[in-house]
């Protein structure tokens, strides 16, 4: 069963920056998504950032302009560039990866992220 990995998380002051990464620890055919999502204590799961196959990507309105996801589909990693971090970002971080034939739906075991002075 493949399964991926997160990386990257930790603790940055406000303003600060961090870099998530995401690899699957085996191949995974015709990827069609690719996506970050997060969780904050007492809140439901939200989506982050979503790119396609096509290149096309998604963001949340709270991080527009802030955070820039890329990915590489033929080695199934991606990433998630976070700058101008608030305390709001503070959650765990899930990537999650999409195939389309066979479809599977793959999730990461998480990383926090705290945003604090």
């Amino acid at each position: 069963q493949v399964q991926l990995v997160e990386s990257g998380g930790g603790l940055v002051q406000p303003g600060g920056s961090l870099r998530l990464s995401c690899a699957a620890s085996g191949s995974i055919l015709n990827i069609y998504r690719m996506g970050w999502y997060r969780q904050a204590p007492g809140k439901q799961r939200e989506t982050v950032a979503t790119i396609t196959r096509g290149r096309t990507t998604n963001y949340a309105d709270s991080v527009k302009g802030r955070f820039s996801i890329s990915g590489d589909n033929a080695k199934a990693t991606v990433y998630l560039q976070m700058n101008s971090l608030e305390p709001e970002d503070t959650a765990v971080y899930y990537c999650n990866v999409q195939s389309s034939w066979p479809f599977n739906d793959y999730w990461g075991q998480g990383t926090q992220v705290n945003v604090s002075s």
